[in-house]
């Protein structure tokens, strides 16, 4: 196999392959939010005072430690104690099911290009709606989120398995129980009042929008400010090669010829970011238990079409960016691949590799009672996801699976900022 040469020309890293920095596209945008903003932010995105029992935060599912994300395969939000691999059901008071989805990263989010939210995209900035963000909340979305990334970071506060509570076991998991959401007096009401209630908060949302009062909103757009400011990561070895300033190693040269050349990988993970934000059925094996709503007793999830209703989105799902790919496993909307290798093998031959996936391949913390791979033992959903895929197998050898490997490293950027505070103006524990 022929090596890529790099090659040193008006400040960019030029690919013989003919992927460069002008084939990339504009350098991303990056949202620049005022610094008290990010600090406060900072705060409650660490602080457990935004669940409805008190002890959940939103680090708890996309911690800096675990890759923004929690390295689960499903995770446990509401019911479990513990950090990452180490969470656990908590025996006297256990989730209702799984999370049905992947926890993902939150990296390069202040991107102007990230616009659409979540595996199939059920929140995106659409200028056709009346606030500018269309939500599965429909007409009771409120305005004043300043961006489609702050509406959609509150979103978990309202889930009861993620951060919510069971029905009834706190005021907040009362109201979502009753449908009061966004109304007023609702969960999103509750949970500002609570955070108005703190001194230090108050005086902390005083300084940063001086005679406004404490609302869901201002909460969200802090936190959104956060993330943006603590997760950019644009300073990786592919990044400085594409500037000029480095170059990849031999390995890595090699795999971004095949990532942009016959193995065929930038066809979707396009970009700087190495995603096309579009979605794609890939046959993606499918464990836990679906994405349904509560009075629903199937365990299938069809993805982009529970969004879109058309029959064309089944089992689609948003192309993932890759950068820090390295640091964000498990992989596939339910985390059914814990290793990065099987991935990549899973594109050669999708349809064969859902049908002897096993649920082995994932990381899953123990459930009493959960039946992970019920999906998978149902052919005629196997049989749908396999055909909705459409792609032909394709071939790689172990030493280029290995390249591809290691220019994925090459996107890794840890980008760790300010980092995790020592305490929490809730008082709160912070879980590190």
């Amino acid at each position: 196999m022929k090596h890529c040469v790099v090659a040193m020309a008006l400040g960019a890293c030029l690919i013989s392959t003919g992927a460069n920095a002008q084939d990339l596209g504009p350098r991303p945008e990056f949202a620049e939010p005022d610094f008290a903003n990010v600090q406060l932010g900072q705060l409650l995105f660490y602080d457990p005072i935004l669940s409805g029992n008190k002890n959940i935060s939103c680090a708890t599912c996309h911690h800096p430690d675990l890759g923004t994300s929690d390295g689960l395969s499903l995770g446990i939000g509401e019911g479990g104690v513990g950090l990452g691999p180490d969470r656990k059901i908590d025996p006297n008071n256990p989730p209702e099911q799984r999370i049905p989805r992947n926890s993902p990263g939150l990296w390069n989010l202040g991107a102007a290009e990230f616009t659409t939210f979540f595996h199939d995209g059920r929140l995106e900035a659409d200028p056709h709606q009346p606030n500018g963000i269309r939500t599965p909340l429909g007409t009771h979305m409120r305005p004043g989120f300043q961006s489609a990334l702050a509406a959609q970071a509150m979103f978990p506060v309202l889930s009861p398995d993620e951060m919510a509570g069971h029905y009834s076991e706190n005021e907040v998991s009362k109201a979502v129980r009753l449908g009061l959401l966004t109304q007023d007096g609702g969960a999103w009401d509750l949970i500002a009042a609570r955070v108005a209630a703190i001194p230090e908060y108050k005086r902390l949302f005083e300084e940063v929008m001086p005679g406004e009062e404490v609302t869901f909103t201002a909460i969200a757009n802090v936190v959104a400010d956060f993330i943006a400011f603590e997760w950019r990561a644009d300073n990786s070895p592919f990044d400085r090669a594409m500037r000029g300033e480095d170059t990849l190693s031999e390995q890595a040269q090699a795999g971004m010829q095949l990532f942009y050349g016959e193995a065929g990988c930038s066809t979707c993970h396009s970009g700087w970011f190495q995603t096309d934000h579009a979605f794609h059925a890939i046959a993606m094996p499918q464990i836990g238990p679906g994405k349904a709503a509560r009075f629903e007793n199937h365990t299938r999830d069809e993805g982009r079409m529970r969004v879109t209703g058309d029959q064309r989105d089944a089992y689609a799902f948003r192309t993932p960016s890759l950068r820090n790919v390295t640091l964000t496993a498990p992989y596939g909307h339910s985390g059914a691949y814990a290793a990065l290798e099987d991935v990549l093998r899973h594109h050669l031959n999708p349809a064969a590799s859902l049908q002897t996936y096993l649920v082995d391949k994932a990381m899953l913390p123990e459930f009493p009672g959960a039946e992970d791979q019920s999906a998978m033992l149902d052919m005629n959903s196997v049989e749908a996801i396999g055909d909705a895929n459409g792609l032909a197998p394709s071939s790689l050898t172990d030493a280029e699976i290995n390249a591809i490997l290691s220019f994925l490293a090459s996107l890794e950027d840890p980008a760790l900022r300010l980092g995790v505070p020592e305490s929490v103006p809730s008082g709160l524990p912070i879980e590190n």
